[in-house]
């Protein structure tokens, strides 16, 4: 299975601004999470198996957590019109299987993808209350046809820190997924765009 990592962002980056619709056309916000202790933006879509493969224990995790104030949207930026099964009426789907309990956007335009550096889905990126960015990397080590259980121990860890107040671990895995589905002629040069690797 071909698989894409995440671009490992420098750590401390402020957040994109951003204005999507959510599935109910209502538009969403960083402004809206200014007083959450971290607001999560996680890249998913509905046909990649690798957020088939993570959904239903990601989707526990945003409940668990958000009880503890963690704010957390997600957004899927992939071509549509190639992709058709990841539009809305695909999202609406996901959405209901999975039980998400968090607002999902629609980036269509991709520019959003691209402010955030993202490359793969699931992309993961955590903000503390400063709306710096302190983790970007994968759910946890579990693959699609893996023996590892998906558990989300490496976000979790992230999430606690953050939401104690402690310090993040810089020692962070990309995460691993499908590449976002971009547009003919849309596929963005990460090249010039300041990343931490290997880290």
């Amino acid at each position: 299975m071909a698989a894409t990592p995440s671009t490992m962002r420098a750590l401390g980056t402020p957040i994109p601004s951003f204005r999507l619709p959510d599935l109910e056309g209502r538009i969403v916000s960083p402004d809206q999470f200014r007083a959450a202790p971290a607001l999560l933006v996680a890249f998913i879509c509905h046909h990649c198996p690798f957020v088939r493969h993570i959904r239903h224990e990601f989707s526990q995790f945003a409940k668990e957590y958000q009880t503890r104030g963690l704010a957390v949207v997600a957004i899927n930026s992939n071509d549509v019109i190639a992709f058709p099964e990841d539009g809305p009426d695909g999202m609406r789907q996901e959405a209901r299987d999975a039980g998400y309990s968090f607002p999902y956007l629609f980036d269509e335009s991709q520019e959003i993808a691209k402010s955030f550096c993202a490359a793969c889905t699931p992309d993961l990126f955590l903000f503390d209350a400063a709306a710096t960015l302190v983790y970007r990397g994968q759910f946890d080590d579990s693959r699609p046809r893996s023996a590892v259980p998906v558990t989300g121990r490496d976000l979790r860890a992230a999430a606690d820190a953050v939401l104690e107040s402690r310090a993040v671990s810089a020692t962070q895995k990309p995460s691993i997924g499908c590449n976002i589905k971009w547009k003919h002629g849309n596929a963005p040069d990460y090249g010039s765009t300041p990343l931490t690797l290997g880290r």
